[in-house]
């Protein structure tokens, strides 16, 4: 599998996405490796950042 970005600069703005989403649960993400998260802190990372991405789209289909 190819790990080639297909759109220029989404790797930095997923990022970006990724961190303010840590920062509203009250997760500390660093920069790099974030290997040492519990499986709930990086649950509710990725969970924010999907309630974030459907109210994005339910707002723009309003």
């Amino acid at each position: 599998m190819s790990r080639t970005n297909l759109v220029p600069g989404a790797r930095d703005a997923l990022d970006k996405f990724k961190m303010e989403a840590a920062s509203e649960v009250g997760v500390n993400l660093k920069q790099g490796y974030n290997g040492d998260l519990t499986s709930k802190q990086a649950g509710s990372v990725g969970g924010q950042m999907v309630k974030k991405m459907i109210e994005a789209y339910e707002n723009g289909i309003k």
